[in-house]
């Protein structure tokens, strides 16, 4: 797999030993090379993504903000984002010919939440909640919060303080952000399920069963589903095989359904994703109905 591309795949982040598993240590050093991807610290890459928003946004006088301002962080992303995103006050006239190759706002940002020409974490997730798509928000919601850089209480308390416009959604992300998440792949594939009725998958709950034990990606403890962001190119030698089919086996065996979505479905098919959702959820409802009409009939 390509360098670059691996890392996309990864939300733009990576260590050495999950980039060399599925390139090798001479593409890496390439890419490198070639300024295709940038060292961050020992044993962390990114893409260069974040280093084009700084230099845009000193060029432009600006604030790096939105997608860029949370890749300049070390967070990962759905997707990492196209040009720079910067903001510059309200009133600023910025001429089109420099404006090109950004994605450029106007506002006026209160000078406490910048720091270095950065929008600081809190804001940031909010700047991402309340303009960016629920899936991809809430993504970087949960890399923040996987990173330490916010609260659930603090992003709550933010999120509270939207005026009208994008409140809705806002308030939406923050309620439903989780720090358990593992990646921006689950935190996709959990955004798509929130919109399936009669769905409650959380992310990496543990389940303990006749002796056996485990901890699936996405659990509906309720309705006993199992939903699985399998990642073949980081899990794809035959001992992950062999370990998973073992795990999906234990959890069938023990009444549970277990569905598995490539990062290809979750990206670019959630209609696909949440058509097998809702069938699964349905099916389980139907199932429960008839157990507890079964139950009574026997009592």
């Amino acid at each position: 797999m390509d360098v670059v591309e691996a890392l996309a795949r990864s939300g733009g982040v990576a260590d050495t030993r999950r980039l060399v598993a599925v390139t090798s240590r001479r593409r890496v050093a390439t890419a490198v090379d070639a300024g295709r991807i940038v060292r961050d610290a020992h044993g962390r890459y990114a893409l260069p993504t974040a280093d084009e928003a700084r230099r845009a946004a000193n060029r432009l006088d600006a604030v790096v903000t939105g997608p860029s301002a949370a890749a300049s962080r070390g967070w990962e992303t759905k997707l990492p984002p196209p040009r720079p995103d910067v903001t510059v006050p309200a009133k600023r006239r910025v001429t089109p010919d420099r404006r090109r190759g950004v994605d450029l706002h106007w506002r006026d940002i209160d000078p406490d939440d910048v720091w270095n020409g950065i929008l600081r974490a809190g804001p940031t997730v909010i700047d991402c909640a309340k303009r960016l798509p629920f899936d991809e928000a809430l993504a970087i919601a949960d890399s923040a919060l996987r990173h330490g850089n916010v609260t659930p209480q603090g992003l709550l308390a933010l999120a509270r303080q939207v005026p009208t416009t994008g409140r809705r959604q806002t308030l939406r992300v923050a309620t439903e952000a989780s720090e358990l998440a593992a990646n921006p792949f689950e935190s996709v594939l959990r955004a798509t399920s929130l919109d399936v009725p009669g769905l409650d998958l959380r992310p990496q709950v543990v389940i303990e069963q006749d002796g056996w034990v485990g901890r699936p990606d996405l659990v509906d403890v309720e309705r006993r589903i199992v939903v699985e962001a399998d990642s073949f190119e980081f899990h794809g030698h035959r001992r992950a095989l062999k370990r998973d089919c073992e795990r999906y086996n234990a959890l069938v065996l023990r009444g549970w359904v277990v569905l598995r979505f490539s990062w290809e479905h979750v990206m670019h098919q959630p209609d696909y994703v949440r058509q097998c959702l809702l069938a699964v959820a349905s099916a389980r409802a139907v199932r429960q109905v008839t157990a507890r009409k079964t139950r009574r009939v026997s009592a």
